[in-house]
């Protein structure tokens, strides 16, 4: 059994939305610290995500928590709200319950607690002032709920001001694109005490988003929209894409020639 056994819970953010393969699948931040853990480690790590996109917090903590604690892993990363947070009448105590609720758990189970803020997408959205104060609301709730807790691990990336510029979202402005799972990937594994690949904090700028104006509204505001006045979820039918653990292997390095 690898000594390092690695879980995330959550919604698209750690599913990994935004970082697409070109044979469809998503990779995401959290792929990206599994691999980056054994690269540093040079040691394989056992690693599950049972995140789903769309997933409202208490969602993720009610249909994820248990089944990732029954795996036995020795961390569990956790972040949610993000969801939520679009909808106006969501309480922010409650919210920031669930973070408590996740930290105790944990505790419980003597696992370590991986804690992420998400990333601010709110320069790049419409209501972006209102999607501003409500997402520093809760950052700030979430904080205070572990700001006595100096062995929890802490991966703020709401407060990245670099992370919430548009070259690091996808055509969605929602979902990060590669260069900002790529970032938040460099944070987690930095607050884990590990040195990430330098180019991971800003890859190369990509071209830029297609649609713009009315086509982004009608593209991607316009089925939002029709998810929540029909009370449906993009993440409805989907199942985690590694429901138990796979084996990550150190990628291997190439011999210098003599």
């Amino acid at each position: 059994m690898a000594s390092v056994r690695y879980v995330a819970i959550g919604d698209s953010f750690t599913e990994g939305v935004g970082d697409e393969l070109p044979d469809g699948r998503v990779r995401g931040w959290a792929d990206l610290v599994a691999q980056g853990w054994a690269d540093a480690t040079g040691e394989p790590i056992e690693y599950a995500n049972l995140a789903i996109r769309g997933k409202l917090v208490w969602q993720i903590v009610e249909e994820q928590l248990e089944p990732a604690l029954a795996l036995q892993p020795t961390h569990l990363s956790f972040n949610g709200g993000g969801n939520d947070m679009l909808r106006p009448r969501t309480s922010i105590a409650s919210v920031a319950d669930a973070f408590s609720l996740v930290l105790k758990r944990c505790d419980d189970e003597g696992v370590k607690l991986i804690l992420l803020s998400g990333a601010n997408p709110s320069a790049q959205l419409p209501m972006s002032r209102l999607i501003q104060r409500r997402g520093d609301l809760l950052s700030a709730a979430v904080v205070a709920r572990v700001s006595d807790r100096p062995d929890v691990v802490r991966a703020l990336n709401w407060p990245d001001r670099e992370l919430s510029s548009s070259g690091y979202w996808s055509e969605d402005r929602l979902h990060m694109n590669v260069r900002g799972h790529h970032r938040v990937a460099a944070r987690v594994l930095d607050a884990l005490g590990m040195d990430p690949p330098q180019e991971w904090w800003s890859l190369p700028e990509l071209p830029p988003a297609a649609a713009r104006g009315a086509a982004y509204y009608r593209t991607h505001v316009g089925p939002w929209v029709r998810r929540r006045l029909t009370g449906t979820s993009s993440g409805d039918g989907r199942e985690p894409k590694y429901p138990d653990w796979v084996t990550i292997e150190p990628t291997p390095h190439e011999a210098t020639p003599s």
